[in-house]
Formats: C-alpha cells, sequence, structure tokens
C-alpha cells in the first residue's frame, strides 16, 4: 500500500527504552502532516502514470496512445510509476513507527482493520463498473472474484480486479517479515537495525541465488526501499548517526539501481523511454524527501487539511485506476469532452469517491472490524496471554 500506510493519528507515546537498546535521547514527536501531504503525492503520481503515462488499456479509453493525446504531459507522466517506491520509503518509516510500542495482536488487528474494509468496497466498485462498461476491462468469474478478497490473489494465480494490488502483496509481504522478526518481540532500537541490515544482505544476496521461492520472501527489488524508510524513522526518533545514515545511504544506493534496471532498459524505444539519471534523480528526491520529515524540517507544514489527505490516499489509489478508465472512456470518448478537463475531471472524480469511502467506509467499518478482531480469542487462553519474552 504502497498506499496502504496506516494512519498517522494515535501514534503512542514512546517508552522508555531497554537498557543497551537505543540512544538515550528520543524527539518529541506529535502528528507529521508533511509525511500525509507526501503520500497523496505518490498517490498522484502513480495516477497520473495510469492516466497519461502508459499504453495499454487507458490507449483504448483515450481512443488513441496518451503520447498523443499529452506529447508534453506524457514524456512526465511515464515517471510517476515511481510513486510506488516512493510509497515504500514511507511505508518503511510509518510502519515503523505505529507499530512502536505495541504487540503482535495490536500489529495485525491494525492492519487488517486498516486494509480490508476499503479494499472490499473496491473490489466491488470496479466488478460493478465491468459488468456495466466492459469495453473498458472484462470483470473476473465469481470464483476468480472470490479469491480476490483474500488479497491473495497474485500467489494463488488468479486474475486481479484492481490492477494496483500487486503493491499490496509487496505490502503484506513487508508486514509478515516485520512482525515476524521485530514486532513479535517487541520494536526496539538494536532490533529494527539488525532487520535492517540483515535484510538489506539478504536482499543483495538473493539477486545471485536465481530462486524463485527467496525472491518472493526477500522482495530484492523491493527491499532497499523499506529499509530506507525504517531507518529513516529510527533518524526521526533518536537522530542521527553514522550506522543509520549509513543503511540510508546503501538504501538509496540498491534502490536506484533496482528502479532503473527495472523501467529501463539498453536500446529501449516506443511512445514512453525514460532516462535513466531521471530515474536516479526521482529515487533520491523520494528518499530526501523523508529525510527532510526525519530531520524535522517540515514542521512548518502543519496544515490540518494534510492529515484529510493522508486519509484519502489509499481509497484513492485502489480505485483511481480501473474506475478512472472508465471514467475517462465515458467523459472523452463517449461526451466528446476536451483531453485536459477530462483528465482533471477524472482525478477529481476519483479524490470525491476516496472521500466518500473514508467517510462511509472506513471510518465507521474500520474500528468495528478491530473491535471484532479485540474479541476474537482462541478458546482456553486468556486475555492476557502474551508470548514469553526471551530471557
Amino acid at each position: 500500500m504502497p498506499a496502504s500506510s496506516p494512519s498517522l493519528a494515535d501514534v503512542p507515546a514512546p517508552p522508555v527504552p531497554e537498557a543497551g537498546s537505543a540512544p538515550a535521547r528520543t524527539r518529541e514527536r506529535g502528528r507529521l502532516h508533511a509525511l500525509d501531504g507526501l503520500r497523496l503525492v505518490a498517490a498522484l503520481m502513480v495516477c497520473l502514470y495510469h492516466y497519461a503515462g502508459r499504453g495499454g488499456t487507458v490507449s483504448e479509453s483515450w481512443h488513441q496512445s496518451p503520447s498523443r493525446v499529452f506529447p508534453s504531459l506524457s514524456q512526465v507522466a511515464t515517471y510517476g510509476c515511481l510513486g510506488v517506491q516512493f510509497f515504500f520509503v514511507i511505508s518503511g518509516f510509518v510502519i515503523c513507527m505505529s507499530s512502536w510500542g505495541r504487540g503482535l495482536g495490536d500489529f495485525f488487528r491494525s492492519r487488517v482493520a486498516r486494509l480490508y474494509p476499503a479494499y472490499w468496497v473496491a473490489l466491488v466498485l470496479v466488478t460493478g463498473a465491468a459488468l456495466v462498461l466492459p469495453a473498458v476491462v472484462h470483470a473476473v468469474r465469481p470464483d476468480q472474484f472470490l479469491v480476490n478478497l483474500t488479497m491473495l490473489q497474485q500467489p494463488m494465480g488468479a486474475p486481479r480486479v484492481l490492477g494496483v494490488c500487486w503493491t499490496l502483496w509487496v505490502e503484506v509481504r513487508f508486514y509478515a517479515l516485520f512482525a515476524l522478526f521485530v514486532v513479535v518481540r517487541g520494536v526496539t532500537y538494536r532490533r529494527v537495525v539488525l532487520f535492517a541490515s540483515v535484510w538489506t544482505l539478504a536482499a543483495v544476496v538473493c539477486r545471485t541465488s536465481g530462486n524463485a521461492l527467496t525472491d518472493q520472501i526477500v522482495m530484492p527489488e523491493y527491499a532497499p526501499f523499506f529499509v530506507g524508510g525504517l531507518a529513516l524513522y529510527l533518524i526521526h526518533r533518536f537522530g542521527g548517526d553514522l550506522l543509520l545514515w549509513g543503511i540510508v545511504a546503501v538504501s538509496w544506493l540498491l534502490g536506484q539501481s533496482t528502479a532503473t534496471s527495472g523501467l529501463w532498459h539498453p536500446g529501449a524505444h516506443g511512445d514512453f523511454v525514460r532516462v535513466p539519471l531521471v530515474i536516479l534523480l526521482i529515487v533520491t528526491l523520494a528518499f530526501a524527501a523523508v529525510a527532510a520529515v526525519a530531520l524535522g524540517w517540515t514542521r512548518w507544514a502543519n496544515w490540518p487539511w494534510l492529515a484529510t489527505a493522508g486519509a484519502l490516499t489509499y481509497p484513492f489509489y485502489l480505485v483511481h485506476e480501473h474506475l478512472g478508465w472508465f471514467v475517462i472512456r465515458v467523459l472523452h470518448r463517449g461526451l466528446a469532452l476536451p483531453a485536459y478537463p477530462t483528465l482533471a475531471a477524472t482525478v477529481l472524480g476519483m479524490l470525491v469517491l476516496a472521500w466518500l469511502m473514508h467517510r462511509f467506509v472506513e471510518k465507521p467499518f474500520g474500528p468495528r472490524l478491530k473491535k471484532a478482531l479485540k474479541k476474537s480469542r482462541t478458546p482456553g487462553i486468556p486475555a492476557s496471554f502474551t508470548l514469553p519474552k526471551p530471557k
């Protein structure tokens, strides 16, 4: 998620660090409104890519390639796919922040309550639109739709209802790794640093193994972005030192390499061509933007409306792609609205839909789902049961 980062509100206060596990100093922390704004920027980058920076299905909605509809804008929009990597840096920062001082059960419940209500509604909306206007995308079979409800359709080999949900599968694997190796024993400075260091080494080694299973678990192409976000949160919380900035630097160096190798190939040609130097610049700006938040340079951006912007990011990310293509087809090809007004109206419409999903789905049903999960306990296990701490 990419876009699936939790709300930044109600982050638990920092506990007293255990002896020898963290620097003695911690910083005062409040809501990081600038991080909310960065999440929306990343979502809009991906949105611009899906509407104007790529070919495929969206070309059918515009009735021609976006490179011809938007000759100049499309050359910028094609880099919008890097909003996903931007999301992953933010996600590493926010997941570390939101899990501090919380147990495994709280971590699991918060993730489920945050991810699934809006996701289920998005599945229904996109499937309904596909049935009404199958000229854009076709609805999947009922059995495939039901698999999509689990968010595990990708490893199950089922078609995706939401094109963007491949990033949710990446996020889920990150959550699982972080929960199993850090949250289960309690989040501390030492454990996060050890996890970040080992994951980085595993990601590098994994690229030489050629093993599909280890690739799925370790995610070498995305690990540097999550690790960079984790280290930047530690810098925000405890202050920077050579070790933490070293982890960030290595993450940036590896991240720009995986991003460039994934998005650019020698001799590439066509309507949408990316320049390696621009990819490097955008990845650098993504790390730098989150670093600015970590260092407290963005405290001046304390506008309350940024909290709303951050809240809209996840539902907007879920619905903007396929539903946006439907809207473009109706407005541009059906009603002959010019290209730029169509683009603006589609983005605005998806933001309004995202607000409706946040207001009438996430806000009422997320807390209820979390509360229901908290009440669900295995028979015979007392409510106060916790894993024993290692001696």
